[in-house]
């Protein structure tokens, strides 16, 4: 595909999240998680970080649920957007992803050595002032949200609500935009639905399925709600990606690796 970091998307503003499902079994039907049959088997997340404003699929690590993958799917993501500081970040409640952004976005601080005794500092890391970072809280009552809370971790109140002001999508922080494509993505991927017959057999089927999926929704999937002047788009033409709609042999067929 494109080279993402020579040619980025148009994207100002990122939420992220991980979608569940399984292969093979459920994971509470597996072994030890130190088990060699079973590895490859069980819950398997994909992290995904979305481009509200343009319904663009940027990012997605399939895998476990764990810290490096979610630490791989935001340093991907800045790699993809051209290492740009985004308008506004959202995520769920999940704690990894602070750590994740820190690392990826932040400054590296080597403390000054001190005249005293003691053990030396470590070196840190602190945000940019330019990053707003929020997350959203939800309670449930009955299986229902009946109440959304956001967050401010990193940035200030005026930034974030600059940012609210600035988005063409959100006026309030939100998750809602890729939770929609999670329900997307699980129409067009078998797969993933929540009950089926149709669930994965073999981990790196499944892995390649996902990215199928995930991406070709960009280039060859129109959405209604991206039509501009009578004109009806895909993710990638609304992030100045790509200039038509492609079919899925365009899109299978164009070389990943171009000469020139």
């Amino acid at each position: 595909m494109t080279n993402w970091s020579l040619f980025p998307p148009r994207t100002r503003e990122a939420q992220m999240d991980e979608k569940w499902s399984f292969v093979r079994r459920k994971q509470a039907n597996c072994g030890p998680e130190d088990s060699p049959e079973d590895a490859w088997q069980g819950d398997c997340w994909d992290h995904v970080a979305f481009d509200p404003e343009h319904r663009l699929v940027v990012s997605v690590v399939p895998g476990k649920r764990t810290v490096s993958n979610l630490v791989k799917l935001v340093r991907d993501f800045k790699r993809r957007t051209g290492e740009r500081i985004m308008d506004l970040i959202t995520t769920d409640e999940y704690p990894a992803y602070e750590g994740a952004i820190l690392e990826a976005y932040g400054h590296r601080v080597v403390p000054l050595p001190q005249c005293k005794p003691g053990r030396r500092a470590l070196p840190y890391r602190v945000p940019p002032k330019k990053l707003t970072y929020a997350t959203v809280h939800k309670t449930r009552k009955n299986g229902r949200v009946v109440k959304v809370e956001p967050k401010l971790v990193f940035g200030t109140a005026e930034g974030l609500t600059a940012a609210l002001e600035r988005s063409r999508c959100s006026r309030a922080v939100n998750t809602a935009f890729i939770e929609r494509q999670n329900g997307t993505d699980r129409n067009r991927n078998a797969r993933k639905v929540r009950q089926t017959y149709c669930f994965s057999k073999d981990w790196k089927v499944h892995e390649a399925v996902t990215y199928f999926t995930m991406y070709s929704y960009n280039f060859c999937w129109p959405v209604r709600t991206l039509r501009e002047s009578g004109r009806i788009r895909t993710p990638a033409m609304a992030a100045g990606l790509a200039d038509r709609i492609w079919s899925i042999k365009d899109w299978i067929t164009f070389p990943a690796i171009q000469s020139g």
